[in-house]
């Protein structure tokens, strides 16, 4: 585990070192881990490493991070049919699994954090796709993910090396 705190609170608040701001959560609210399911709406409670982060080219210049960044492609997905082996992994698009597309019309996926969750190893039917992303205007509830505002993500990317996870609590 790293050193430095980055936390999500069900009460919508989000801290990193150096910083603060207003974050939107599950539509369910948040639940033990070991009770999360595909499509149950949750953000799983526990502490998840920052894999890296995907930004999109044509709407953000490369944001500063000790992470791991690359330019989202306009093909990008990520499987989340618990029935195929690449289940909560990225995919290339067209994909005959079931799957979310990551390029989006709305904004909410120009900048997105990948958390480790579920994906080591990966339990089909435990969940997918929990990212770390863009709030829409309005902060309504997300999936199942963390999103808080561009300009938040951005100073909280930079504030982010590797091995720092992203701690979701009641």
């Amino acid at each position: 585990m790293s050193g430095a705190s980055f936390m999500a609170d069900s009460t919508g608040r989000l801290r990193w070192p150096g910083g603060e701001a207003r974050c939107a959560l599950g539509r369910s609210g948040v639940t033990p881990a070991e009770s999360k399911r595909e499509g149950d709406g949750a953000s799983p409670l526990g502490a998840w490493q920052m894999r890296g982060a995907y930004w999109r080219p044509d709407r953000l210049a490369r944001p500063a991070s000790g992470l791991p960044v690359a330019p989202l492609l306009a093909e990008a997905g990520w499987c989340d049919d618990p029935a195929d082996a690449s289940y909560n992994r990225p995919v290339i698009l067209p994909c005959a699994a079931g799957h979310e597309k990551l390029w989006r019309e709305d904004h909410v996926y120009d900048l997105i954090v990948e958390l480790g969750y579920n994906d080591d190893p990966v339990v089909p039917g435990k969940g997918s796709a929990i990212f770390l992303h863009v709030a829409r205007p309005d902060y309504s509830p997300t999936e199942g993910c963390i999103a808080c505002g561009l300009d938040d993500l951005l100073a909280l990317l930079a504030a982010a090396k590797p091995g720092d996870v992203l701690e979701i609590v009641r």
